[in-house]
């Protein structure tokens, strides 16, 4: 008997938002607290903050009417960078900050286009991360080719907000459907247009013909294109094409088209937009609104983002004196000081036991020896007990006393003491508008202070065994105002325990993106040891370049003058004690150029919280500006509370807990449970053998660029888009190394040590193909795994029909189709299978579906997979091109408001 397992924990953990930390609340049927922030390198133009606010007052008359009267935006921040000019009216932020914006303003790198998108890559129904307009769509008219700004907004909304997804398929722009018809990928298909293909323009005509089938596939050549009537009735759907006017309203279940083959059906298992938007949070306690008259139109307030103010508030209290913890807090903070903080920024630290005390009220940091007038106020001596709101409050004074704000500051707390009065203060914190990143050292550290954080929007780390996690956790905490050169990158930190007497080797490349401001750090447990550094170059360093400081804190820099040259780095160590010792090697740097953006990489939780059994999942993004990188290894190191380590590969293939293959999010399900408590995350993503690459391709989760319109007969057409040629879509990068923190997460309910019976089943199956072979049918997917995307898979059960609803709502009933000879592969492998479809007669035309379902060792089922279709298609002859110079017909074409013939041969 095969069981299929439906948990419960599971579904709900994947409704939970992500790790971003949005102010955004819904209340009394209004939005408050967006936040749409202007990146700093966006130049300043009074013009753009105007078409901000239409866009969003439009905006919210046609979500009120779209979500029938339930929703409308009530108030929204506008963050203004520090590079404009300072104006009366501009008011200073709380938490709001660039980095954690729900809509931003930039312009794309290497552009190629000003498509608004998501950066969305949650599952069905969780919220994205941002929405990126660039400040030439919001200035330039674009109302024919993406409707007004204002709807455009909405269907990026819905992504964002509501975790729905696309109904068109740039990828697979037509399909076949169950009536043997060739239809364009959309919902409603009450939409109608035309399908053409356009030939070149010449001489102030253009030509266009007839779709003509592709033999192998049945379906419209690749040139093919779907052209819309200007004039419809439809009324459906804001998520696959928002610009005709008609169209007010997402897909019910009654519009729906579950056959379109696009992200929508595939990742919501063919649920319609609206009933994905009516289950979320924000629709369960929200009913239509009574009143006549739509809401008042949305209030703004505009903000000017100021200069960063962070204050240190560490833990010195006896328990610190613990596992070289002292040590270890001194030595990171001294790289925060030295190397993460900006120049020009307010910083000041405060010390606390069972009392507080300010060492350092804010000091601009413009030079090295404002980093020594702090640095020496480093604790020295660990004593005491431990109150954290008595230093928090000590923060607070060390920030007004200096004529400073608390809104918008930032407090690093550390701490690895016992405290059960947090509560006490949590009201104060939220009141004062600072911004609170936490750091569990231990595992005794308080357990409520991740509240802190949580409330703030800050980060919330933990660590514990790993040496390296102080200084991983600290480099994290980089600027947050979207400025390149102001951030940090982290290319390296590495804990090596040596025997006595022994060298270790290792190398750190650096890429043409990086190299100001470029660090090399070596700390120790007993002695200095013995160092070579050598360029790519040539030029050597050795252990007299790297400096100490005065603090005996074990840890020696060296700053490279100017910028570092580009290619491989390598060093050596030489633990010149007797006796084995703890060495770490720490890099980082900063961005080459203001006018380049760096390869960075980002690391998260699908969720700040996990309860055994159910999944969380690791996400890595590792960019170029908005560009993915491709092609490269990412593995996330989880450390547990009482110091074990779990290790995964995170894959970019659009297989399991990845949403969609190379768009540079690379993911995993984490299920390795092995302990309670605090969890820590890091990543590593490095380029080797030249094989990383940057995708030029444009962004899912995005609003469709309508090529033209058919008006009274004529093709209106657009300007055409951009388009980046296939054999430009992906340009080589160098070799590069990125190491960044995914901060915590708490474990509960998870069961002691041991073997435990897998309780959860193989991942869904998301890319299932399928083609005919001659009277054969082949199929391809990616391979899950025993338990979800881990080990492999026992059995798969596939099953096939005529009819699409049958294999969509009786799985069970269909066909069986012989699988006897099919072995699992490892997961993230890729599966073929080819199958003669028997007992049914094959002609052409013949259009069949097929689905799969994984079994694992414990007889547990994964859901089905998405329903793939094959069609025996043999080309007739009118499916080929009339002879050439025959006249089909005669339209008007006009481009750009003029009117020329257009023929159809």
């Amino acid at each position: 008997m095969v069981l299929c397992l439906t948990v419960i924990l599971f579904l709900t953990l994947h409704l939970l938002p992500g790790m971003k930390s949005s102010k955004v609340n819904l209340i009394n049927n209004g939005y408050e607290g967006i936040v749409i922030a202007i990146n700093p390198s966006v130049p300043e133009d009074e013009k753009l903050i105007q078409n901000i606010k239409e866009m969003v007052n439009e905006a919210s008359t046609y979500l009120f009417h779209a979500t029938k009267r339930r929703v409308y935006f009530r108030n929204v921040s506008i963050l203004i960078p520090m590079t404009w000019k300072s104006k009366s009216e501009y008011l200073m932020p709380k938490q709001e900050s660039y980095d954690q914006a729900d809509v931003i303003v930039a312009n794309s790198y290497l552009k190629y286009g000003d498509d608004p998108y998501t950066l969305q890559y949650g599952r069905c129904g969780e919220k994205g991360q941002y929405i990126h307009f660039t400040p030439n769509f919001l200035l330039t008219n674009n109302l024919p080719i993406y409707g007004s700004r204002g709807r455009v907004f909405v269907h990026e909304w819905a992504h964002l907000r509501w975790g729905i997804f696309d109904e068109n398929n740039r990828d697979q722009p037509f399909y076949i459907s169950r009536r043997n018809t060739i239809e364009a990928t959309r919902c409603s298909t009450h939409i109608t247009g035309t399908n053409v293909v356009f030939k070149k323009c010449q001489g102030g005509s253009c030509i266009t013909r007839p779709c003509r089938r592709d033999s192998q596939t049945g379906l419209y050549e690749a040139e093919c294109t779907f052209i819309p009537e200007k004039s419809q009735t439809a009324k459906e759907s804001i998520m696959f094409m928002q610009s005709l006017h008609s169209v007010t309203e997402f897909c019910t279940e009654k519009t729906h088209n579950t056959e379109a083959p696009n992200l929508q059906n595939k990742m919501c298992n063919g649920k319609s937009t609206w009933d994905v938007i009516m289950n979320s949070a924000d629709f369960q306690n929200t009913s239509p609104m009574t009143e006549m008259n739509p809401p008042t139109r949305p209030t703004f307030s505009l903000l000017r983002s100021k200069q960063r103010v962070v204050c240190l508030v560490l833990d010195k209290s006896g328990s610190m004196s613990s596992e070289d913890r002292l040590f270890r807090m001194n030595q990171a903070a001294e790289l925060f000081l030295i190397q993460i903080i900006e120049k020009g920024s307010f910083v000041g630290m405060v010390t606390f036991d069972s009392v507080a005390e300010i060492q350092n009220h804010l000091t601009k940091i413009t030079d090295d020896n404002v980093y020594k007038n702090i640095t020496a106020n480093l604790p020295q001596e660990a004593d005491g007990g431990t109150s954290i709101c008595r230093g928090l409050k000590a923060g607070f004074q060390a920030i007004i006393q200096s004529n400073q704000s608390t809104s918008g500051s930032e407090i690093i707390l550390l701490t690895d003491g016992e405290d059960n009065e947090i509560h006490l203060c949590i009201e104060e914190v939220k009141q004062s508008g600072v911004i609170v990143h936490t750091i569990a050292l231990g595992p005794s550290a308080a357990k409520e202070l991740e509240t802190l954080s949580d409330i703030t929007g800050g980060h919330r780390f933990y660590a514990n065994k790993d040496i390296n996690g102080l200084t991983n956790a600290f480099s994290r905490i980089s600027s947050r105002s979207g400025s390149i050169t102001q951030q940090t990158v982290q290319l390296e930190s590495k804990a090596l325990a040596i025997t006595g007497k022994k060298w270790v080797n290792g190398t750190v490349p650096v890429d043409s993106t990086i190299g100001n401001d470029t660090f090399f750090v070596v700390t120790w447990t007993i002695k200095k040891p013995e160092v070579l550094l050598q360029d790519p170059k040539g030029k050597k360093y050795k252990t007299s370049d790297f400096k100490e400081d005065k603090l005996n804190i074990r840890s020696a820099r060296l700053r490279i003058p100017g910028i570092a040259e580009t290619g491989t780095w390598t060093y050596s160590l030489l633990n010149n004690h007797a006796s084995s010792q703890m060495l770490t090697v720490t890099v980082t740097t900063r961005a080459r150029s203001p006018t380049t953006p760096p390869v960075t990489a980002t690391a998260h939780m699908s969720q700040h919280t996990a309860h055994y059994p159910s999944p969380v999942i690791v996400y890595a993004q590792v960019s170029q500006g908005f560009l993915p990188v491709l092609g490269i290894s990412v593995i996330a190191f989880i450390e547990t509370e009482d110091g074990r380590q779990v290790t995964l590969e995170l894959w970019d293939n659009g297989a399991g807990a990845d949403t969609v293959k190379n768009d540079g999010i690379y993911s995993r399900y984490f299920t390795d449970y092995r302990g309670n408590g605090r969890h820590s995350l890091k990543v590593l993503a490095q380029a080797r053998n030249n094989t990383a690459r940057l995708s030029l391709r444009q962004p899912h989760n995005k609003a469709l660029y309508v090529p033209g319109y058919i008006e009274n007969g004529k093709i209106i057409l657009n300007p055409p888009r951009p388009e980046v040629k296939d054999d430009l879509a992906t340009a080589k990068i160098e070799d590069f190394s990125r190491l960044t923190s995914g901060g915590s997460f708490t474990v509960s309910g998870a069961p002691p040590p041991g073997n435990h019976p897998s309780v959860l089943p193989p991942n869904k199956i998301i890319d299932l193909e399928a083609k005919f072979k001659e009277d054969h049918i082949q199929l391809s997917w990616t391979a899950p795994g025993n338990v979800l995307d881990k080990g492999k898979a026992n059995s798969y059960i596939i099953r096939i029909s005529k009819s699409f609803l049958d294999l969509q709502e009786d799985f069970d009933n269909a066909t069986l189709v012989n699988t006897s000879s099919v072995k699992p592969k490892e997961a993230g492998s890729v599966e073929n299978f080819e199958f003669k479809p028997e007992p049914f007669r094959i002609e052409n035309g013949t259009n069949f579906y097929i689905a799969v379902q994984a079994i694992n060792e414990a007889n547990l089922t994964s859901e089905v997979s998405n329903i793939a279709q094959a069609i025996k298609f043999i080309p007739m002859p009118e499916d080929s091109v009339p002879a050439l110079g025959t006249k089909i017909s005669a339209i008007s074409l006009a481009i750009f408001g003029l009117a020329m013939i257009l023929s159809i041969f």
